[in-house]
This record gives C-alpha cells, sequence and structure tokens, in this order.
C-alpha cells in the first residue's frame, strides 16, 4: 500500500487496529507519514508564512501540493480516493504540519478537508460519496464548515438557520459565524433546522445536516477582522433563499446533530495534535535562541532560569501529546473517546500557549519582533485554547461526565 506523499506502507496493522489502547512507539508506517509531512513542508520557509500573514492571503500553493501530494485524504476511504488510514494517522500528519513552522496558518489551510468529510463518510450514500469527497480530496474542490451562529454560540440545539422544506430540497435563510476559509469554498457543510425546536420532544430533533454548493448569489460573506492567522480567513455568512437539493442532505431529516457529533471528537483529537505541534516548534525556536545568544560572556541557557521554565513546557506538552495520542487511538478502535478527546484539547492547548508564552519570554524583547516568528506562533496558539469550545465548557464537562458533580448553571 502506498501513502500519502508516496511513502510505502506495510501490510501490517498499527496499534490502534490491533487492540492496544496506548503504544509509546508509532509504527513504521506512522514514522513514515511523520517524516513525509516534516519534509513536504519544509519547502515553505517562516519566511513563506510570516509573508502570507501579512497579505492576509490563503496559501493557495502549500493547499495545492498537500492535495497533490495526497495528504488531505489520510483518514478518507481509499474507495473516495483517500488513504484509508484513521485519525491517528491524521493527529500525526496535521501535528507534522504545524510543527514544521506553519502554525496554524498552515493547519487551518487543510484542517477541514482533512476531517469535515467525516459525516458524508459515515452517513452519506453510496452516491453522495462518490459526488462529494474525492474532489475535495483531489483539491479541485475546497469546502467549508457552517455550524456556529452569532446568537447561539456553543448551543448548537438553538440554532436560527432554518431550512423550509420545498419541492425538490430546501430553502434557507439565516447567519453563521466564524466559518473559517468560506470567502474561497466551492462547498459547505450546513447544519440547519428542519422542524421547529419548539415542535420538537427533544432540543437535539428537528437539525439536518447538508453538504452542497455555497451559492455566491445567495449567500454573502464578510471577513471578520482578528488577532491572528489573517491568511486563513474567518466568516459570517448571511444566507438569503438558498435552494438546496434533497440529494444533498446527508442522513435523515432531523437527525443532523446525532451525525454531526461524530465529527466533534476528530476535531478535537486534532486541534490537539496540531497545538502540541505549535509548542515544540516554539520551544524549538527558544532552545536554539538559549544557546546562541550571549549575554554576561555566556549564553543565556546556562541560567536556570531560562532553563526550567523551557524544561517545564517541555514535559507538559509531551504529556499532553499522549492524552492526544490515546484519544485517537480510542476512536480508530470504534470506542468511546470523548472525555479523552476534550482532555487532549484542553490539555494541549493550555500547554501549548504556556510554551509560546514561555518561548516568547525567553527571546526578550526579540520574542516580541516578528523576524523571529514567535509572536506569530502566540497569536496563532490562542486558536485551539478558545475554539472550537472553551476550556470552560470542557472543565464542566469533565466534572459532570468524569467526576459526576452537579451540572452548573
Amino acid at each position: 500500500m502506498l501513502l500519502p506523499g508516496g511513502c510505502y506502507a506495510g501490510d501490517h496493522l498499527s496499534p490502534a487496529r490491533e487492540g492496544y489502547i496506548v503504544d509509546f512507539a508509532f509504527t513504521d508506517d506512522q514514522q513514515n507519514i511523520r517524516d513525509a509531512v516534516l519534509k513536504h513542508c519544509s519547502q515553505f520557509s517562516d519566511e513563506y508564512w510570516l509573508a502570507q500573514d501579512h497579505k492576509a492571503e490563503f496559501p493557495f500553493d502549500f493547499y495545492k501540493s498537500m492535495a497533490d501530494a495526497g495528504w488531505l485524504g489520510v483518514a478518507m476511504p481509499e474507495a473516495y480516493g483517500g488513504a484509508g488510514l484513521g485519525i491517528t494517522e491524521a493527529a500525526i500528519m496535521m501535528q507534522a504540519v504545524a510543527e514544521a513552522g506553519g502554525g496554524m496558518t498552515a493547519a487551518s489551510t487543510i484542517h477541514g478537508p482533512v476531517f469535515g468529510l467525516e459525516p458524508v463518510a459515515l452517513f452519506g450514500t453510496e452516491e453522495q460519496k462518490q459526488r462529494m469527497i474525492p474532489p475535495v480530496l483531489s483539491g479541485e474542490e475546497k469546502m467549508c464548515f457552517a455550524v456556529t451562529e452569532p446568537n447561539t454560540g456553543l448551543d448548537t440545539t438553538k440554532l436560527k438557520t432554518f431550512a423550509k422544506k420545498v419541492d425538490g430540497g430546501y430553502l434557507v435563510n439565516g447567519e453563521k459565524i466564524w466559518i473559517t476559509n468560506a470567502h474561497i469554498a466551492d462547498r459547505m457543510l450546513l447544519i440547519a433546522r428542519t422542524t421547529a425546536l419548539e415542535d420538537v420532544k427533544n432540543k437535539t430533533h428537528g437539525l439536518s445536516l447538508f453538504y452542497t454548493k455555497l451559492d455566491r448569489a445567495h449567500i454573502e460573506h464578510q471577513i471578520i477582522p482578528k488577532m491572528g492567522r489573517h491568511a486563513v480567513g474567518s466568516n459570517m455568512l448571511f444566507i438569503t433563499d438558498l435552494f438546496i437539493p434533497e440529494e444533498d442532505r446527508i442522513g435523515e431529516e432531523g437527525q443532523g446533530f446525532k451525525i454531526l457529533l461524530k465529527g466533534l471528537n476528530p476535531e478535537r483529537v486534532l486541534l490537539a495534535a496540531e497545538a502540541v505541534g505549535i509548542a515544540r516548534n516554539a520551544l524549538s525556536r527558544a532552545a536554539r535562541y538559549a544557546k546562541e545568544r550571549i549575554v554576561f560572556d555566556r549564553p543565556i541557557g546556562m541560567n536556570q532560569g531560562i532553563q526550567h521554565p523551557l524544561a517545564k513546557c517541555w514535559m507538559q506538552v509531551e504529556a499532553a501529546n499522549l492524552m492526544v495520542m490515546k484519544a485517537a487511538t480510542l476512536f480508530d478502535k470504534g470506542e468511546e473517546c470523548g472525555v479523552e478527546a476534550n482532555s487532549a484539547k484542553y490539555l494541549a492547548a493550555e500547554f501549548a500557549f504556556e510554551a509560546c508564552h514561555t518561548a516568547m519570554l525567553t527571546l526578550g524583547g526579540m520574542g516580541y519582533a516578528q523576524e523571529y516568528h514567535v509572536e506569530r506562533l502566540l497569536r496563532e496558539v490562542l486558536i485551539p485554547r478558545t475554539a472550537p469550545v472553551s476550556p470552560h465548557m470542557i472543565l464542566n464537562f469533565i466534572a459532570e461526565k468524569v467526576l459526576e458533580l452537579p451540572k452548573s448553571y
């Protein structure tokens, strides 16, 4: 079997397929993925990513190179142009993408295609899979993930966007916010109400999921000015009388929330892996600077005040990475992994933020200078720390689901 990027994979199964919950060593195939992705991404320099950030321009050439090499389909079935691997391998890949220096910009450029079509792969008809998946994996089409709304946030069951049943499909009206890459996307995975909230017995019912054309005649987008990751745009969408044919609905009408949940744990795992990658890059930059920077006739890295914070960050980040890989392994085995996926996202994001901040402090004043790139990583690591679910909500989840404490209000 040939892995994405042209590297060879043996016929043996990874530990995730053999029934082990935790294995601290990569298989040869997994190590090949990491090495190949790091090598591929090395074509895109620090200066490239800083320039894209300054121009606020989507990195089309990076996207195309990853699509041409087959990496977008790492976790998609082989029958539809993917590599047929798991979220574990996707996490290894996305971690390497972030670690290579592109940070969250590089990761977010391809993040959607890597996990966003999971609902189609799991719940779509054979016709839908053949029609929808290959164009994205080849890079022919770009997609976005349209869930969040301005006035509902994480309370997905109260979404206001409504898809009214009409002849041959649905007529959709509503608003979405923080939709990554919607300004350059051809297709979108959209969740909307098809039955009013007051007309359902269970608030999770009455939501339907669609994968459809992003028709700009009926969808206006506005870029949201933000702190970092300027090359990957975040958008507000205004949807007016958008017609979606019935054949673009994924799964049963009214069951979209249940289908959507299947994609949430992989998203958390991948974001956590990306945070670890960013942290590793920041710590590497800081350690290199500490060895080279001479103050009072010796490298500043000789000072324990420099050494110890960096050493602490390294340990925290690598410990978080173990939870990332455990969550990915459980998902690939088909086991419940909500606790592990949320814990991985929380730990990786929090420790990655501390690592990037510590790296900036290590560089002193130069840590604030764009030419050293640490400030870019610090800005970008705030994304996995904040999205797609806040650390406070994860703490609530763990308190209630694991410790069985009373629900907080």
